[in-house]
């Protein structure tokens, strides 16, 4: 089975490390690979042409280009526009989650406080069964609950 390709969009490095730990710590087969920024993510994918990421989780408050924009970029990009983006964020403001969702974000994930939270987080969105999810996509399901 072929690894499941995954790119972590956080400015905040301990977050970054948290979320790689958590991911090594389900032992699925995944693939990480970490950008600072939208700028870099965006970079990023334009290159990866032919070998783009399965998911990408999104950090909302970054430097350079936030969250929002790097979405909108990615839904406005032709070969980017069905990528699977998970906002992955400290907020829970309804605003920021409405805002998402009506961006195109296929899932919104408030970034758990314990480890084992993240873990629990994370082994579900992986195991996910998108084209379920999105096939019945409503937004009362946008926002994961644990």
């Amino acid at each position: 089975m072929n690894k499941l390709k995954i790119l972590l969009v956080d400015d905040d490095e301990d977050d970054r490390q948290f979320f790689a730990d958590a991911l090594e710590g389900i032992a699925l087969n995944t693939e990480l690979r970490q950008l600072e920024n939208g700028k870099s993510c965006m970079e990023y994918l334009l290159q990866e042409t032919d070998n783009p990421p399965d998911l990408v989780f999104l950090d909302l408050n970054m430097p350079i280009m936030n969250g929002f924009e790097c979405l909108e970029a990615i839904r406005r990009t032709p070969h980017l526009k069905d990528l699977l983006v998970a906002i992955y964020s400290t907020s829970s403001a309804e605003r920021d989650i409405e805002e998402t969702f009506e961006k195109g974000a296929n899932i919104y994930i408030k970034k758990p406080s314990s480890f084992s939270e993240l873990k629990k987080s994370l082994k579900q969105v992986v195991k996910m069964n998108w084209a379920y999810h999105l096939n019945d996509f409503k937004k009362e399901n946008f926002l994961l609950k644990i």
